[in-house]
């Protein structure tokens, strides 16, 4: 008999009834320590007092009201967005899979205003995640996500991963629209993508004509040490995905594009009943005052270096289980030796929560303002896991 609940996830047998900081209680009164953070939504961590205070107050003067109408809150965030980023104009999204949407549908009908309706194409890369709507499997195309969906949406092409041959010679194709990529990719494994070839890839774009797109919905909102992982390049896309941390744990994505990449999206080419809604945004604005200041993103990259070097010393000690550590800031990845799954079990009953990954890894994603307290701990308890893996198959 099919549960309540539709049983499209494999979940672990863990209830958390309560979470502060980096911890959450589970209901039996044990404590967790969380490395995964809703995968890199609760980017203050759990019960964060200020996004609490502002959602609070907020949600005592007025929680829905629909885009047919102006909402202040709304304007403050994108206003906020665009003065810190290289866009020109946002639009508020409920997820990061409808900013994905949004960005397929905008690339297509820029070219379709500019007299080349032709240009539809958009090219995605090996290992991918944009995503679990129609367009986005057709977009990542692994056959784990698109088995059984078909017919999928035309006109994605997937190519390698950081090959910028394979790259260049598909951009000379009469169709191509644009590039969409993860400068580092989460769900395929913590890879980052390195500096040059974003900066290789704007590079074609702006031979090309075609739109550069970003996928920053997890990597984004501070977690590589910069406000967005592209920035280490020192390059700017053209349109770009943002959700997760964005929020602070309250559903929100946004689209964030330049005035030209948006400008065939006039009234009624695109709308969302909840998006941009007054209390995702009062929160939202409430993380991007905190997480967009130069001294918060100081520290994520000190905590970040802190954290890094004491994975480095755990995979030295415990070779049979771990492989390596890759990564960005706090986005980091420990690939295993033994199933990654086995890794993840094992830091359940270490009380030490991890998140699987792709290419036999797992997923780091703590809070931002995850105190050195708490990243010492994590790593005891990291080692308490392996321990426990070595041991067992001794």
């Amino acid at each position: 008999m099919i549960p309540s609940i539709l049983p499209t996830y494999s979940r672990a047998p863990l209830t958390f009834v309560k979470g502060e900081g980096s911890w959450l209680i589970e209901a039996d009164g044990r404590r967790f320590l969380d490395l995964g953070a809703g995968i890199a939504v609760n980017a203050l961590g759990h019960a964060a007092p200020e996004l609490v205070e502002v959602l609070t107050k907020q949600a005592q003067d007025l929680w829905h009201v629909s885009n047919l109408y102006q909402i202040p809150a709304q304007k403050a965030l994108a206003d906020a967005l665009v003065e810190a980023t290289f866009a020109d104009t946002c639009f508020f999204t409920n997820s990061g899979t409808e900013a994905c949407e949004l960005a397929i549908k905008m690339a297509r009908k820029y070219w379709y205003e500019k007299g080349q309706p032709e240009r539809t194409r958009i090219l995605t890369f090996a290992g991918s995640f944009h995503g679990r709507s129609s367009a986005g499997i057709a977009a990542a195309g692994s056959e784990k996500m698109t088995k059984g969906f078909a017919p999928l949406l035309p006109g994605f092409t997937s190519l390698p991963f950081g090959d910028h041959e394979a790259l260049a010679e598909a951009m000379k194709a009469p169709d191509i629209a644009g590039v969409l990529v993860e400068p580092v990719q989460g769900e395929g494994g913590i890879r980052p993508l390195p500096d040059a070839c974003l900066k290789g890839l704007r590079d074609l774009c702006d031979q090309t004509g075609a739109l550069m797109m970003l996928d920053e919905v997890q990597c984004g909102m501070g977690r590589t040490g910069r406000l967005f992982a592209h920035e280490w390049a020192g390059v700017t896309p053209d349109i770009m995905m943002v959700a997760k941390g964005i929020g602070g744990g309250f559903p929100l994505g946004a689209l964030l594009a330049t005035e030209a990449a948006a400008s065939g999206m006039g009234a009624g080419t695109h709308g969302s009943t909840y998006g941009g809604n007054p209390l995702a945004c009062a929160v939202g604005t409430k993380v991007m005052e905190i997480v967009a200041e130069p001294a918060f993103l100081a520290e994520v990259n000190r905590k970040a270096a802190l954290l890094r070097q004491g994975l480095e010393g755990l995979v030295a000690s415990h070779p049979t289980v771990f492989a390596g550590v890759r990564g960005a800031g706090l986005m980091l990845g420990l690939q295993c030796v033994v199933p990654n799954t086995e890794v993840v079990s094992a830091g359940y009953a270490a009380g030490v929560l991890t998140v699987g990954a792709a290419d036999n890894v797992i997923r780091l994603l703590p809070s931002l303002n995850i105190p050195d307290e708490d990243i010492r701990t994590a790593l005891d308890l990291l080692d308490k896991a392996a321990t426990a893996l070595s041991s067992a198959s001794a």
